[in-house]
């Protein structure tokens, strides 16, 4: 594992989250914005991208991620986050906020993670958008596979001629806004104590820059209305990099506008898992400080070499 400094403002490294989490000092944490594991076909929080892909049974080069469907994934995936939120509960400071990225079908277990640890759930932000890949799959297949003669399978195809599998074509990420607890301070006390808990809503969103931020995002042009209320910066085609292999980079618009309405220059932002350094460049572009931590080393390697 490595450890790597890249400058008084932003530190990245090759380690367990929950691990390295538990070294940093108590009521140190600004706040927390991040993507997490999923628990999706293999993508567990110690997964391997080229085992993945190499492996002849993985659904991750075929077909969309999430297309296989395994309860396990919901239970899974809140052990998980319970250990997480548990120990960013100790970590943040009272009014610090705790950001996490999900799917709609898993949201719940992050939100309940979060909420048993002790955190506050304030919000759920949609990131809205249009290119997405339906996951519901035909039962042709299926059906062909059937101790069936052939008119019956004819028949059958015909019949489901146009249904397919459960899985509604998805168009938003949900982000779980958790905030840690301020007690009895009332928020302008938190706010001069710690620095914490008021949200900067000089950050104006929309095609004009001149709309209040809202609980609905997108990044994409797509309608004129949800464009004047709810865009902000689209992603620039340079900006995840030629080498970068990660699957799920968010845009550096959406998490530099999150910096900046959850935390303030200057802030310590802390993204346990930091895939290919998306986080971190938002923070060294809004003057904030940022601790990224990426167990995976290819992705690691990456988000290094977008700091540079």
């Amino acid at each position: 594992m490595n450890d790597t400094i890249m400058s008084d403002t932003i530190s990245i490294v090759n380690k367990d989250s929950l691990q390295y989490l538990l070294t940093l000092p108590d009521n140190s944490i600004d706040c927390v914005i991040t993507d997490p594991p999923y628990f999706i076909d293999k993508l567990d929080n110690k997964w391997d991208s080229k085992k993945v892909v190499n492996d002849s049974n993985s659904h991750i080069k075929h077909l969309p991620k999430g297309m296989k469907f395994s309860k396990d994934q919901v239970k899974n995936l809140y052990d998980f986050y319970l250990k997480l939120s548990e120990i960013l509960m100790k970590k943040l400071k009272p009014g610090g906020y705790f950001l996490s990225f999900s799917s709609p079908r898993l949201y719940h277990a992050i939100a309940m993670a979060c909420e048993i640890a002790g955190f506050e759930i304030r919000d759920m932000i949609n990131w809205t958008y249009t290119q997405s890949m339906p996951k519901g799959m035909s039962v042709n297949h299926i059906i062909e596979k059937m101790q069936l003669s052939r008119e019956e399978k004819d028949n059958l195809k015909k019949e489901y001629e146009g249904f397919k599998t459960p899985m509604i074509k998805s168009c938003f990420e949900p982000a779980c806004v958790a905030m840690k607890p301020i007690g009895k301070l009332t928020f302008i006390k938190n706010e001069l104590q710690f620095k914490t808990g008021l949200l900067d809503f000089n950050q104006k969103v929309g095609i004009n820059g001149d709309k209040v931020p809202a609980n609905i995002i997108t990044t994409e042009e797509f309608n004129e209305l949800y464009d004047k209320n709810f865009m902000i910066s689209k992603p620039s085609k340079k900006e995840k990099g030629k080498l970068n292999t990660h699957i799920t980079v968010k845009p550096l618009g959406l998490i530099e506008h999150l910096v900046k309405l959850f935390s303030k220059e200057g802030s310590i932002v802390v993204d346990p898992f930091l895939g290919s350094g998306t986080t971190a460049l938002a923070c060294k572009n809004t003057k904030r400080k940022c601790i990224g931590i990426e167990i995976n080393e290819e992705y690691y390697k990456i988000a290094l070499e977008r700091l540079k």
